[in-house]
């Protein structure tokens, strides 16, 4: 069998996120929506049906007998049995959402995600989870790490903790190999502790479980993290943080607070940045969302910063509740910026400029470089298209 990860509508209600990725390049938990998928097919061999500009990064492969599988759903052992009932032609769908599709090669170059009417439709009878708002992702954090947390480290040993380390409560903390812990208060009594290989927690650190650190990621000095949070592969934290979700190849490497928020890749928080995560009013926060172009409630009283990839703040950089920034901004100066930063902006609560593809390029190929990746022809071409994609909204 060869399988698909599809974008449907989702991927407009998950941007700015998904302008740089498939919705199932999201992480949530401890892995991304596709590295749970390969842990649950037990295959490597994934490729994306996504939007046309994406797909250069992102390839499809068809093969003559295809399972197109949505990248919203968070695989089950339950729905997995569902999937392996179905028949070419035949599809999973609740309501108009359709969660997966067995197609043959000529059928799966016709696929339209968002048009069940093309299938031989069974409603799914599985309970299953679906990342659908961009609040799901630090909503749904806790929940979905602790799942992780059982499928990494089933019949697995972690290493040794150091003596140094003072441990409360009675949920696992697991270490994986190469990755050093000294002198901090781990407390699992409100879910696990994942240390991910080659990863360091430096000296009077304190972290409340759920808490995952990934591969070669660093939680400074006397940093104090609240779960469910997870900071994803090659990123750096300090100062405080609660319930948050970084992607990875993103730093807050120093004091100020980030909460109920998510941030992408390549993003740089200076120091002090601090995000709002309740009104002072306590009321309900509403949230810029593309989809509806307008801000859209949340049912949350609590939800703070969401940043797109390669953005930056600089040092003191205030977000309101509920702020959305784009891609490849960057965000600087005194008072509070609006909470909708569109894409390429250049500036802040003083107002903001556009930022230029070949200046968003410039800095990421300078950025990516410090971590020895490189930055592509088909990385440019990505961020030249969100440039166009977004220009409707620098009206500055």
């Amino acid at each position: 069998m060869n399988y698909i990860l599809f974008d449907d509508s989702t991927w407009e209600q998950l941007l700015p996120l998904t302008f740089t990725r498939p919705v199932c390049e999201v992480r949530v938990g401890i892995l991304t929506i596709r590295e749970k998928w390969e842990k649950y097919l037990e295959t490597k061999e994934l490729s994306f049906c996504t939007k046309p500009y994406l797909q250069a990064k992102f390839p499809m492969n068809v093969a003559a007998d295809n399972m197109f599988i949505n990248g919203s759903l968070i695989p089950s052992a339950e729905i997995l049995s569902e999937l392996d009932t179905l028949a070419d032609g035949e599809a999973l769908a609740d309501g108009e959402v359709i969660y997966a599709a067995r197609l043959n090669a000529e059928k799966a170059q016709n696929f339209n995600p968002n048009d069940v009417s093309q299938l031989k439709v069974r409603q799914v009878i599985s309970a299953t989870d679906r990342i659908e708002h961009l609040w799901n992702i630090f909503q749904y954090n806790g929940e979905m790490l602790e799942r992780d947390f059982r499928i990494l480290t089933k019949n697995r040993k972690s290493e040794k903790l150091s003596d140094t380390n003072r441990v409360i409560g009675n949920n696992d903390i697991f270490i994986e190999r190469g990755a050093v812990v000294e002198c901090a208060i781990l407390n699992t009594n409100d879910g696990p502790i994942y240390i991910g290989k080659n990863s360091e927690v430096m000296e009077g650190a304190i972290i409340r479980g759920p808490f995952a650190l990934c591969t070669n990621s660093v939680v400074k000095m006397a940093a104090k993290i609240y779960g469910p949070t997870t900071i994803g592969p090659n990123s750096k934290v300090g100062g405080e943080l609660n319930n948050a979700v970084f992607f990875g190849n993103s730093n807050k490497a120093h004091d100020g607070f980030i909460g109920n928020a998510v941030i992408g890749e390549w993003c740089n928080l200076g120091a002090d940045t601090n995000n709002s995560n309740l009104k002072n009013n306590y009321a309900e926060v509403k949230q810029w969302n593309y989809a509806a172009e307008k801000f859209i409630k949340t049912g949350l009283q609590f939800c703070g910063l969401v940043m797109g990839d390669h953005s930056k703040a600089g040092i003191n950089t205030m977000f309101n509740t509920g702020t959305v920034v784009g891609v490849a901004a960057n965000v600087f100066g005194g008072g509070f910026p609006s909470v909708f930063i569109p894409s390429f902006s250049w500036g802040g609560a003083a107002g903001f400029d556009v930022c230029s593809v070949k200046t968003a390029c410039d800095i990421a190929e300078r950025v990516t470089a410090r971590r020895h990746v490189e930055f592509t022809e088909i990385d440019k071409k990505m961020l030249a298209d969100i440039f166009e994609m977004t220009a409707k909204y620098r009206q500055f």
